[in-house]
């Protein structure tokens, strides 16, 4: 029996997978356990733990450990990429090898007589080990080319598919889409170039490519983005798309200056095909009904509320994706236009010529439009265009910087707009966070909790309900993965009215609101929790980040009676 057939009876012994699984995987062409996996029955890291268990040789998990990527120099890009293996660590007699099939005897002679040292063969997740193999030799030997071609004093193409430049910041991109990253960060310090993703609202490190490659890396970038060669002591922006895996993406580049070279973020915007519906926006059941009714309304102001990051824009796009149609004449102002929408009309704000919000917002009024979408109202002259174009028949959609809904109502007030305009012309505010998801890969009972259980007046019933990330390869230890919004909505309703024109306190206004079904953004928060789909920890960041004076007694007292 061979080594693949003895590892499926493993399989099937364990009760990974079953006998009708491994009939539709060999149904299909080529390797069946590769066919297992991409039928989606097993995980390349449930099959590798399986097979090391098999061949009696430890199984190694990638991401718990710093791999150098200039291992790459001792071994072959064409050997490791024909037998899947790379060196992990490499000491003075031996070398650790991570390989898909360590009873593979003619590729451990190979790497032995390569590397002149004993091969020390360990199984590692098969799509990782893909991953690492690219990554190493795409930065490894673009480096090591880099070095070879300032040595010899020759002039490098920084437009040749080949060259290593272009290879290295090829692999920092695709890096960033294979990790679902939104952000890329590449920081150079005075000997050593950081580079960093954000996932989840959290920078993560990653080992990059030398310090001496920096200033290629960011020539490489300006010539994506259309940007100046030969200025490097301004801040420059830009943007360019790029293609993957079978997708695109448009990237949006920044450039500073600092005391060691130019800093570089990218912003990752999504496609419109990313957009999704309503529902997958995950608001409360009541608030989603709301939600839809208040966005297909003739006339009046709809505002999302939160700070930079909170999920703010896909709000809004959903919104526009939800009433867009050949009926309408759906127009926008934008800074920047981050995601492109079929048939909607978008444009771009340019200071430099002098379109702001607010005369972009006097002209597309004269383009007959039935919804307005403003990317943010931040100035009174915006503010009050914007009431206006809402009180006479259009539909105005927009974002504020305000700490919650009720925050909403005095800022709007701040910008001039007088109490008888929100009055009439304001629809509803939504306040959002985004917080950290439960890996469902680990996640466990979250026992951890009792004072905050007990504070919370959960019953056991509901304590047994919460959930946390344990920690695994998927999260890469982290215990969550992806993020979700919680929501807060306060509609204007004719009680909230009267208050509003009687100049009533916000404290006021939010326990008067209470009673028409707003429910501060924590009950959104706890409601998630009880699902299990964040852990309690975030409920609890949230509650600290949102809280204020005028509702926290609010806050509190619905976060118990959602208990």
């Amino acid at each position: 029996m061979d080594t693949n057939s003895f590892l499926l009876r493993t399989l099937i012994a364990d009760k990974l997978i079953t006998e009708r699984d491994v009939v539709r995987a060999q149904e299909r062409p080529g390797d069946p356990l590769e066919s297992l996996v991409n039928l989606g029955v097993i995980s390349h890291r449930s099959l590798a733990i399986t097979r090391a268990k098999v061949c009696e040789y430890p199984f190694v998990d990638l991401p718990l450990y710093e791999i150098e990527h200039k291992n790459s120099a001792i071994l072959p890009r064409a050997l490791a990429e024909k037998f899947q293996v790379f060196p992990l660590f490499v000491f003075e007699q031996t070398v650790t090898v991570a390989m898909l099939d360590p009873l593979n005897l003619q590729a451990i002679d190979q790497v032995r007589q390569i590397v002149k040292r004993e091969v020390d063969p360990v199984v590692c997740d098969a799509q990782l080990l893909r991953g690492l193999i690219a990554r190493a030799y795409s930065l490894g030997q673009s480096a090591n080319a880099a070095a070879k071609a300032s040595d010899s004093g020759t002039e490098r193409d920084l437009t040749t598919g080949d060259e290593p430049i272009v290879a290295a910041a090829q692999q920092i991109l695709m890096t960033a889409l294979e990790m679902g990253a939104s952000d890329i960060h590449i920081n150079p310090d005075e000997e050593v170039l950081h580079l960093r993703y954000r996932v989840d609202g959290t920078l993560r490190p990653l080992q990059g490519p030398p310090k001496d490659m920096h200033a290629g890396i960011v020539q490489r970038l300006k010539v994506l983005a259309k940007l100046d060669l030969t200025q490097t002591r301004k801040p420059q922006d830009g943007k360019f798309r790029f293609s993957g895996n079978n997708t695109y993406v448009d990237i949006r580049l920044s450039t500073v200056p600092t005391i060691h070279g130019e800093n570089v973020v990218m912003r990752l915007l999504r496609s419109a095909s990313a957009v999704g519906n309503v529902k997958d926006l995950a608001m409360p059941e009541d608030m989603t009904g709301w939600f839809e009714e208040l966005i297909r309304k003739p006339h009046g102001m709809f505002v999302v509320t939160g700070p930079t990051g909170s999920g703010k824009t896909t709000t809004l796009y959903t919104a526009l994706a939800a009433v867009n149609a050949p009926n309408r004449n759906i127009m926008t102002i934008e800074d920047p236009v981050e995601i492109r929408l079929p048939l909607v009309r978008q444009i771009q704000v340019n200071h430099e010529v002098g379109l702001t919000f607010a005369t972009a917002l006097r002209s597309i009024l004269r383009q007959d439009p039935n919804v307005v979408l403003v990317g943010e109202i931040r100035d009174e002259e915006t503010a009050r265009i914007a009431i206006q174009a809402a009180l006479t028949g259009h539909l105005v959609l927009s974002t504020l910087h305000t700490n919650d809904a009720l925050g909403s109502l005095p800022r709007l007030k701040a910008f001039g707009v007088p109490g008888y305009a929100i009055n009439n012309g304001l629809l509803a505010c939504v306040a959002q966070r985004l917080v950290k998801k439960v890996c469902q890969a680990c996640a466990v009972p979250d026992e951890e909790r009792g004072e905050r259980i007990a504070s919370l007046a959960l019953t056991p019933e509901q304590a047994a309900m919460l959930r946390r990330g344990a920690g695994c390869p998927e999260c890469g230890n982290l215990g969550t993965r992806g993020r979700v919004a919680v929501f807060e909505m306060l509609r204007i309703t004719q009680r909230l009215r009267a208050m509003i024109e009687n100049d009533r306190s916000i404290s006021e206004v939010g326990q008067a609101a209470m009673i028409d079904g707003f429910r501060p953004m924590c009950h959104d928060g706890l409601r998630k929790a009880l699902l299990g789909c964040i852990p309690l920890s975030e409920l609890d960041s949230l509650k600290a980040e949102v809280e204020t004076e005028t509702h926290d007694a609010a806050t509190n007292l619905e976060m118990r009676r959602a208990a």
